[in-house]
């Protein structure tokens, strides 16, 4: 075991004056995730508000104004203007004008007022599902609210329902995105350090030089990683910073307990960054493969979509992606307040998937070195 990890403490510090004098790397590792974090974090947003709305008003009645004044206070909809034909209803949408059409017929309040179904024509662009399904689930509310005031006169609500939402009550994105993206950055960030530090030795010729010292498989891999892994974990706490400062996310549970339960997180990725140097043989081959890890990170890890909906092919390709594990551990301190007890579970599996990561990347630059 001692000999596995010889020459640990050289090349580490080599590594690391390698770090400090190569201001190309200290800017990749520290500007670049800070662009991308500013770019995601103010771009990303799913609360769907301010859909453009045209409206066909043949009615022109004090029902349907109330009706119209219903649909624009719900903050969805932003009536923009009135046309006079149906075909101009669909012509604005079919124009990307407008997202939404709302159509009040002529005998709207007539029927209102004789007790009979009233029927609005509400046309949805649908090229956007996710604006679309918000947009008919609110114009179904208020429908809804509207019959009820018709026909509760006095505006008791025979059921009251008062949703409280924990953890997010404004339901921003940002509250929900941006700590899963702390994981995304930091993984692309230092697989790419890594994968490229180790193939571009191999390229220049020093890493064959390496191999001809009796520094250890270990200890090469580990000396390494220090330095990384330190420039990493600070990189961890400058994304937090801006997160906390600059998009307001409030942090609810311990910090320290989140940066501890980053720390095999880091570790995993770090010895994926070694797999993939051992495989790659240019720079260029080294970013394809780490930009490659990339997509399912974000598709699968749940930072997207909910894996519970996903076919089971793909929620057991998730069970295999460290950044699902990450990604909970983020949220559950970050958004819930969960401690240690609530995510040993992910931080064991994390801890497995390094410890694993790292044995085959000295296993894989073993047979390298013998071939």
């Amino acid at each position: 075991m001692k000999h596995l990890f010889h020459g640990l403490m050289p090349v580490c510090r080599k590594e690391a004056l390698h770090i400090v004098r190569d201001r190309g790397t200290l800017i990749f590792a520290l500007l670049l995730p800070m662009i991308q974090l500013f770019l995601f974090g103010f771009a990303i947003d799913t609360n769907i508000r301010q859909v453009p709305t045209v409206v066909l008003d043949e009615s022109r009645t004090q029902q349907s104004r109330q009706l119209l004044e219903r649909f624009a206070a719900s903050d969805v909809f932003a009536l923009r203007g009135q046309v006079e034909s149906l075909d101009a209803l669909y012509a604005a949408i079919q124009a990307g004008k407008a997202r939404v059409g709302i159509r009040i017929p002529t005998d709207y309040a007539r029927r209102l007022l004789n007790g009979t179904t009233a029927t609005v024509l509400v046309l949805v662009d649908g090229s956007d599902s996710t604006v679309a399904a918000q947009a008919v689930n609110t114009a179904t509310g208020v429908a809804l609210r509207q019959s009820l005031a018709q026909v509760l006169p006095s505006g008791n609500m025979p059921i009251d329902v008062r949703p409280s939402v924990l953890y997010n009550p404004s339901t921003r994105s940002a509250n929900f995105f941006v700590p899963g993206l702390v994981g995304i950055l930091l993984q692309v960030m230092t697989i790419l350090l890594i994968a490229l530090s180790m193939v571009r030795e191999r390229e220049r010729g020093t890493l064959e030089q390496l191999t001809m010292t009796p520094v250890g498989p270990l200890g090469l891999m580990v000396g390494k990683m220090l330095p990384y892994g330190l420039l990493a974990f600070g990189e961890l706490c400058a994304i937090l910073f801006v997160m906390r400062v600059v998009f307001l996310v409030p942090i609810h549970g311990n910090v320290f307990v989140l940066l501890l339960l980053s720390l095999p997180f880091l570790l995993t990725v770090l010895g994926l960054g070694l797999v993939i140097s051992t495989r790659a043989r240019t720079q260029a081959e080294a970013f394809q493969l780490a930009m490659g890890t990339i997509l399912p990170s974000v598709f699968l890890s749940g930072y997207i979509f909910l894996i519970e909906n996903m076919p089971p092919i793909f929620k057991a390709i998730s069970a295999v992606i460290p950044a699902t594990y990450y990604i909970r551990i983020l949220r559950g301190i970050i958004l819930r307040g969960a401690g240690l007890g609530d995510l040993w579970v992910p931080g064991l599996v994390l801890t497995l998937m390094g410890c694993a990561m790292i044995a085959l990347a000295a296993r894989l630059f073993v047979r390298q070195r013998a071939g």
